[in-house]
């Protein structure tokens, strides 16, 4: 296998040596579970490149919302460039399931928009898994959904070589049994072409215009390349070449035949089952529905919702997982969840919403109850899957920390920067105290973060700092998506010097401005206020030399004890590290700039590439089209906003603003 090298202009500093050290080792060691616990800014992504170098195996990489695999995967592009860096999310631009709501009488027909190049990826990323060793994946939660079946995908494959003898009508049909489309005219994506003794193949996985021609002489092959199909320009020579299929999901043609008899017999058991309940319209409607998508894979190999049926045409029994990402690696490769402490509950969720909203269209026939097999694994499906993991977390859960053999903490940042001074502050007098400080940073030409629990107080507080002539804003969820972006790149650009909200600071938000955050009812009990957000909250302050947090509260809650022992255990080990190595953590104000300006331009390139792709997938000339685009954009420009992620979301307003000006609405 090709060997797995990192490729940066920096070498492993602070407690990052030990970080890779201890993890690689205990990984050699055969440790199934093991932790990386890494502060805000301490170089774990780097720490992560440096393990999957030292351990040699095909890698899985999971987070938790597709900005952030996006991020990873740019990072790990630029890291290893020499190889496989695949990227696997969701695939649709635009996604409404299949539903029906019993109270309302509705049901909701599902509709989606595919992101063409996201396929692309996809099947990129399944192609390099059965191809090569020198893989990894950076996922979202996406993956432990169901893909195809492995064993088939693989088998289904095309397999050509120069000398070989070859029948182009049996190689057409070949190609088409694998989804791909023959198209004589043009050469796109999925499609080849036959011209006489030349045929032309584009992979449905293959990089951007990358395509695949084979020259015969009477009927052997005597010359394989891959090219260019814009410009026709040879890109190698080959002496053999492998063309996977066009879908994860292909059946050679017996296989369905006979699944088709699966879904008839138990369609035929459960309409009984339907009309004994006394649910006669529910049991026509299954019927009806049913045999429709059963002629339909008899003459067409395919059907609507073909998906619904993947437990009887793989042969699995009632209940048995269904074959996923996780299914197409090795044996012994390695898995590394980042931000864990979210991505696991959010894997742990995924089954039980998809089995409700299933339940519901089999009870009311619209489906057969082996639909229900069409799904999401279950936790502990997902974890016997698994060969080893590493955690990637700030604030591990009591769940990582029992279940890994070690826990290996990465505290010290490259810039040098402490965690932040944590005071508590009695709450009687709160506001002046409050004023006085975020005075004292707008002096220094710096920013102030509040927070506070209820929408009410947000306003409230606002009011009373603008009467005092600050500059200030708040937000929460009523607050207008374009708004919300719109405060928030004012707060950086120093046009408010103060931000008031209720949940500002979720994982991954980054502003280096803020060297003041206070914290309102530190004291209550809730998920607000829980041991691991006041971590995270604190950590945000963590970009500033000058960070600090004051609580406000009348006790110290568990919560907040936890919290303060964990800042100031950090801040000592960061202390020393500092005096022993002679660095003075200083925040130049220049950088500040600068920061915003690079974090700006890498946030505008990827934001653009992604929806260079959304654009490309719709002919902004016709209006159906166009409608469909003007949706997904609002929906992604939400998502960002939801996740805090303004500057993205400003990109694609501006977008959708300079689509519906050019082609209208």
């Amino acid at each position: 296998m090709k060997k797995f090298i990192v490729h940066s202009e920096f070498e492993p500093s602070g407690d990052q040596p030990q970080a890779i050290e201890k993890l690689s080792q205990g990984f050699l060691n055969g440790d199934k579970y093991q932790t990386l616990k890494g502060v805000t800014g301490s170089g774990k992504t780097f720490t992560m490149a440096k393990i999957i170098e030292r351990v040699q195996r095909p890698t899985l990489i999971i987070s938790h919302n597709k900005t952030l695999s996006a991020q990873l995967y740019k990072e790990f592009k630029t890291f290893f460039p020499e190889n496989a860096v695949e990227y696997f999310v969701s695939y649709y631009d635009y996604y409404q399931p299949e539903a029906y709501i019993p109270a309302r009488d509705l049901y909701i027909e599902k509709d989606a928009s595919i992101n063409d190049e996201i396929d692309r990826m996809r099947l990129s990323a399944t192609y390099s898994l059965m191809e090569r060793r020198d893989v990894i994946v950076i996922a979202t939660v996406s993956c432990i959904y169901g893909l195809g079946m492995p064993d088939l995908y693989k088998e289904m494959r095309i397999h050509i070589e120069k000398g070989d003898q070859l029948d182009i009508q049996k190689l057409s049909k070949d190609l088409i049994s694998l989804q791909y489309s023959r198209n004589d005219m043009i050469l796109d994506r999925g499609n080849f072409r036959i011209k006489g003794d030349v045929i032309d193949i584009f992979p449905a996985y293959m990089e951007t215009d990358e395509a695949y021609k084979i020259e015969l002489d009477w009927d052997e092959v005597s010359r394989i390349r891959r090219f260019n199909v814009i410009t026709g320009e040879t890109i190698e020579e080959l002496d053999e070449t492998v063309i996977y299929p066009a879908k994860h999901f292909v059946v050679p043609k017996d296989t369905l035949l006979e699944a088709t008899k699966k879904i008839n017999s138990e369609m035929e058991e459960r309409v009984e089952e339907l009309r004994n309940q006394g649910k006669i319209l529910e049991a026509e409607r299954l019927k009806t529905r049913t045999t429709y998508d059963i002629e339909m894979m008899k003459e067409m190999g395919y059907c609507s919702g073909i998906e619904n049926y993947s437990g009887p045409i793989s042969g699995r029994q009632k209940g048995q997982p269904p074959a996923t990402l996780l299914h197409y690696f090795p044996d012994d490769f390695l898995c590394m969840i980042d931000e864990a402490h979210v991505s696991v509950p959010q894997i742990g969720a995924m089954y039980e919403g998809d089995r409700s909203r299933k339940q519901n269209l089999i009870n009311f026939g619209f489906r057969l109850p082996s639909a229900l097999d069409n799904r999401p694994l279950k936790f502990d499906e997902f974890e016997k899957k698994l060969n080893q993991v590493i955690y990637v977390t700030a604030t591990p859960r009591k769940e990582e920390i029992k279940q890994s053999t070690q826990v290996v903490e990465q505290l010290i940042r490259p810039t040098g920067l402490l965690d932040p001074i944590v005071e508590v502050r009695p709450t009687e007098g709160q506001m002046q105290d409050i004023y006085k400080e975020v005075q004292e940073r707008i002096n220094r030409n710096e920013r102030s973060l509040i927070l506070t629990l209820t929408k009410k107080m947000a306003e409230d507080l606002t009011d009373y700092l603008l009467g005092l002539n600050l500059k200030v804003k708040y937000i929460h969820s009523e607050i207008d998506t374009f708004e919300r972006v719109e405060i928030l790149k004012s707060l950086r650009l120093g046009q408010i010097d103060v931000l008031i909200g209720i949940n500002l600071l979720r994982e991954g938000i980054d502003l280096p401005e803020v060297s003041f955050i206070a914290l309102l009812d530190a004291d209550k009990i809730g998920f607000l206020r829980s041991a691991t957000s006041l971590i995270q909250i604190i950590g945000r302050a963590a970009r500033n030399s000058d960070g600090k947090v004051v609580m406000y509260a009348d006790r110290k809650s568990e919560a907040m004890q936890e919290a303060l022992l964990e800042t100031n255990r950090r801040r000592e080990i960061q202390e020393k590290y500092n005096k022993e190595h002679g660095i003075t953590p200083t925040t130049v104000k220049k950088a500040v700039e600068d920061i915003l300006e690079r974090e700006q331009k890498d946030i505008g390139e990827q934001v653009e590439i992604e929806l260079s792709v959304l654009k490309k997938s719709a002919n902004l000339f016709v209006p159906a089209q166009r409608k469909k685009l003007l949706a997904a954009l609002k929906k992604q420009m939400e998502e960002y906003a939801d996740n805090m992620e303004y500057e993205q979301a400003a990109i694609v307003r501006d977008q959708i603003l300079e689509i519906e000006k050019t082609y209208g609405k």
